[in-house]
């Protein structure tokens, strides 16, 4: 296995500001013959008005039906016909639209990807076909408990906040969807100063840097004062509710941190020691020990000014209310009595490795340089990642979890089966 200065010798990170404000970040990775190419938005659901909910991921699925230079098929084609792919997501913060190809096929990637960013046509014909496509895939989340679950986690925890509603939106909110809309959105939101293009790969930054500057003149986009809504206060609840499934899901949770906040790579370790994988707390003293469940795990999440943290749990309708009580005596545990430097240890290499293992992948390259441009503005040697995990001490994850575990900050959310 590569020391972690063996990764960071053979790898070279670049940034350029462009004339226009956008963002070209780039790690070079001469062994392999890829790339991965990101184009970042920084916007998501959570700058959306209540009556546009699910815009953001709207036009995240709109701009794939034309551009002012193509048409729907040939953009489908264009990366798959040389053994590439194109695809997008829409988060609550970012959305992201990522290629990935052969390295000789760099322009054709950054070329097509911001093609959809900079001249998307949202040709009317296509507007209604597409309105019945998410509201499908609204209704594979609604046939899905575990999805359902986390929208209706999300909406307690960040109540009457953008943060609170679902990426997709709602029935009636993208039924109103008009082209007009989908343009006002784009020209305010989708601006060069807030667009990022991140590239991973057997790559030079100067050829990428002047691909973008040939790309970004199309776009006559300026700059448009932005702020978001802070998240607002919290305080718990308990929704407990029936639907038609065979099996009960339970989500204990509460605000976290941001992602700025000092506790963030001990809440990291505490997360891996509590609940990720199949040697944590949860998993080998309630599925393990007591068969009650199949799945079980902790979460965190970080947002740039707030974030959350849970429980979520499969389970029988029968055993909701024990399993509820384990999870609070692992949480308690956690707060009440210091774990052993073994323990911390062997938290710390885990995660060390999900990370050590991830820079093998330029996708997770190219998304791990574009959300922390996004997010953070700057760029983060592995050293420093894993030298601020080093940091984390056994009082600390202590600490952290008298705060952030304690018992009355927590929601209860279930879906029990109907009848």
């Amino acid at each position: 296995m590569p020391s972690r200065k063996d990764i960071e010798d053979t790898t070279l990170f670049r940034k350029t500001t462009l004339a226009n404000g956008a963002r070209v970040i780039t790690e070079t990775i001469p062994s392999v013959r890829s790339i991965a190419v990101g184009v970042w938005i920084h916007t998501g659901s959570r700058d959306e008005q209540p009556e546009a909910a699910g815009i953001s991921h709207f036009i995240e699925h709109m701009v794939f039906k034309g551009t002012a230079r193509r048409r729907m098929h040939q953009i489908a084609r264009r990366l798959e016909s040389v053994g590439g792919f194109l695809n997008a997501f829409t988060s609550k913060e970012y959305t992201c639209f990522y290629a990935r190809a052969l390295d000789e096929h760099l322009e054709r990637a950054i070329d097509t990807t911001c093609d959809l960013v900079l001249q998307p046509r949202f040709p009317e014909k296509e507007l209604a076909k597409e309105k019945e496509v998410v509201l499908e895939e609204m209704k594979m989340y609604e046939d899905t408990p575990e999805e359902v679950i986390f929208d209706r986690f999300e909406g307690v925890i960040y109540k009457n906040h953008s943060l609170g509603r679902p990426i997709l939106g709602y029935p009636d909110t993208v039924r109103s969807f008009s082209r007009e809309q989908l343009l006002a959105y784009l020209n305010a939101h989708y601006t060069p100063d807030r667009i990022v293009l991140s590239v991973a790969g057997n790559v030079r930054h100067e050829e990428v840097v002047a691909l973008a500057e040939k790309a970004f003149t199309a776009s006559g986009r300026s700059p448009v004062a932005w702020k978001r809504k802070p998240a607002g206060g919290y305080a718990p609840e308990e929704i407990v509710e029936a639907r038609p499934i065979q099996q009960a899901h339970l989500i204990l949770g509460a605000r976290g941190v941001d992602i700025n906040h000092p506790m963030r790579s001990t809440l990291t370790v505490l997360n891996t020691i509590l609940g990720s994988g199949m040697s944590s707390r949860l998993n080998q003293n309630i599925r393990e020990k007591y068969g009650y469940c199949y799945s079980i795990y902790s979460f965190v999440n970080l947002h740039s000014d707030t974030g959350d943290v849970g429980v979520y749990m499969g389970t029988d309708a029968s055993r909701i209310a024990r399993a509820k009580k384990l999870i609070f005596r692992e949480l308690e545990k956690l707060a009440a009595r210091p774990v052993s430097a073994r323990a911390l240890n062997q938290a710390k290499n885990q995660v060390k490795g999900y990370i050590m293992l991830g820079l093998e992948s330029m996708s997770n390259r190219m998304m791990r340089i574009g959300r922390q441009e996004l997010l953070f503005g700057r760029y983060f040697t592995l050293d420093e990642v894993l030298d601020e995990l080093d940091q984390v001490q056994v009082d600390h994850l202590q600490e952290t979890a008298r705060v952030i575990f304690h018992p009355d900050r927590f929601s209860t959310i279930a879906l029990l089966p109907q009848g």
